[in-house]
């Protein structure tokens, strides 16, 4: 790689780097407040809330990623035509194809990158994130179950504890469950334990007393027992969800036409998944173009550059809005898939042809060629 590739790679690499924190930082502060609180209602550690929102990062990274390299990209450039810079180089002969190649290296690498975030980042990422928030919300007793508050479980149930022993036992528990409307239990014990069996928590009280009330007959009737279970299941969403389409793997989406207990929604959103981890990643190289190649063919104005850079992000814009518009169209039917390959091939080709062959500076130095050999 050539000094002058080199020196805009590097400046277009910081600036990518300075977006896409910035984008990241605000959209991780957005997706976050969701956990806001299960730390102030639920007591969730500071450790937990870090790891299940440092999670979401790959997918948001891969979201956003196109979109900051485009704006680091539009921005290096124009700040190189504004201070001049460009404008020698290209009147040093150097074509519009080789002024463009600190942006393609920068783009091609973000894509290869964007390829393994996508295929092996983002999955692992997911599968994580969903075992780690059911096992905050359905797994961990100390975040359930907090001293000396009523804690509704579900409707109709409410629980009570006054202390959490360092043996992992609890002490002072009341619990009213109204699941049934027919029949109205109270149960307090001195002590028990927190039990989990088939993804369901279970309650152990030890030395305690259960009170029941007949909805029908206003019946009242207690009983004492030194040992009574309690099941507090179902108060959240069951078991652990099923493994969600982002973290299957490229051979398990382009494999489900095979897979028999599949209906034909999930095949088609399979499948347009499996498609879009081979073309989206490629929209980084796509939207590194789109910001350069306007910025290099266009002709140099003194004013600005406004009208070259506000038609790069209409571009942008409209190449972006196509991928999701195909997206979408592809899940209900397939016939729409090569779209998804055309709204990313197609830019790049156009891009590619424009830097390569729309060179003034080659027309003019073919011009004086021709002139030269006419007069000899």
């Amino acid at each position: 790689m050539k000094k002058l590739t080199k020196y805009m790679a590097r400046q277009i690499l910081s600036g990518f780097l300075l977006v896409v924190f910035s984008l990241l930082a605000m959209l991780w502060l957005t997706q976050s407040l969701r956990f806001v609180e299960m730390v102030t209602n639920k007591g969730l550690p500071l450790r937990l809330f870090v790891e299940l929102t440092t999670l979401l990062i790959p997918q948001l990274f891969v979201m956003l990623s196109p979109i900051a390299v485009f704006a680091a990209v539009l921005f290096v450039y124009n700040k190189l035509l504004a201070d001049r810079e460009l404008i020698i180089m290209q009147a040093s002969g150097i074509s519009p194809l080789r002024n463009a190649a600190g942006a393609c290296v920068v783009g091609f690498v973000l894509s290869l990158f964007s390829i393994y975030m996508q295929n092996v980042g983002v999955p692992k990422a997911e599968s994580a994130f969903r075992r780690l928030e059911w096992e905050v919300k359905n797994n961990v007793s100390h975040l359930m179950f907090r001293e000396g508050e009523f804690t509704n479980l579900r409707t109709n149930l409410t629980v009570f504890i006054t202390k959490h022993e360092k043996d992992g036992s609890v002490t002072g528990i009341l619990i009213s469950d109204e699941r049934n409307p027919e029949h109205k239990i109270t149960l307090s014990a001195q002590k028990g334990r927190i039990i989990y069996q088939d993804d369901h928590p279970h309650i152990i009280l030890l030395n305690g007393s259960r009170q029941e009330i007949s909805a029908e007959t206003s019946r009242f009737s207690s009983l004492k027992f030194d040992r009574y279970a309690v099941d507090l299941g179902g108060f959240g969403k069951g078991g652990l969800k099923p493994a969600s389409v982002r973290e299957k793997s490229l051979r398990e989406l382009f494999g489900a036409e095979y897979h028999q207990n599949l209906s034909d929604a999930d095949r088609r959103k399979y499948i347009v998944e499996g498609t879009r981890r081979l073309t989206t990643p490629w929209y980084n190289l796509v939207c590194a173009l789109l910001a350069c190649t306007g910025l290099l063919i266009g002709s140099f104005n003194r004013r600005g550059q406004g009208k070259v850079m506000a038609l790069s992000v209409v571009a942008m814009i409209v190449v972006q809005g196509c991928d999701l518009i195909f997206t979408n169209l592809a899940g209900r039917t397939l016939y729409f898939l090569p779209f998804l390959y055309i709204n990313c091939g197609l830019p790049l080709v156009l891009c590619l042809a424009l830097l390569v062959f729309y060179n003034p500076f080659f027309k003019v130095r073919l011009k004086q060629k021709i002139r030269m050999a006419i007069h000899d």
